[in-house]
């Protein structure tokens, strides 16, 4: 099963963390010092909050994703995103948001960020530390 991901700035992550649990009556399944991940059923949506030192982007979006079950899943995106002349950064191993991944990122016209990727595992690091060489710039 893939779920579309909305990674959203916040100026407060507590009242963040408190309002979403409400709306989607889920607790976070990952809560760090300024961030915090649902993985929400109905509707099967991926919801990433990070708070930001500016309170003027609180309530932007950060980026946007495809959780997938599996590396063969985030390949197959990448190769067809290429295929159909899209950039992409290729796939790489990440350390990012207290998670290790496979992922490929591509931008919209428009300059939103969109992430294709498998969560491969927990980790206690948020920063962006690429495995593998040519990554991106992380969620963060």
């Amino acid at each position: 099963m893939s779920r579309v991901q909305l990674a959203l700035n916040v100026s407060d992550i507590d009242e963040a963390v408190a309002f979403y649990a409400k709306l989607f009556a889920t607790e976070p399944l990952k809560r760090k010092p300024g961030y915090a991940n649902f993985a929400i059923a109905d509707p099967p949506l991926k919801l990433v909050l990070f708070e930001v030192a500016d309170p003027a982007l609180g309530g932007s979006i950060n980026h946007l994703g495809v959780e997938t079950d599996s590396a063969a899943e985030v390949e197959a995106a990448e190769a067809r995103l290429a295929d159909d002349g899209l950039e992409t950064t290729g796939i790489d191993d990440t350390i990012c948001c207290y998670a290790s991944k496979v992922e490929t990122w591509v931008t919209d016209p428009d300059g939103a960020r969109w992430e294709w990727y498998v969560k491969t595992g927990d980790t206690e690091q948020m920063t962006n530390e690429v495995v593998t060489a040519g990554g991106p710039a992380c969620c963060g």
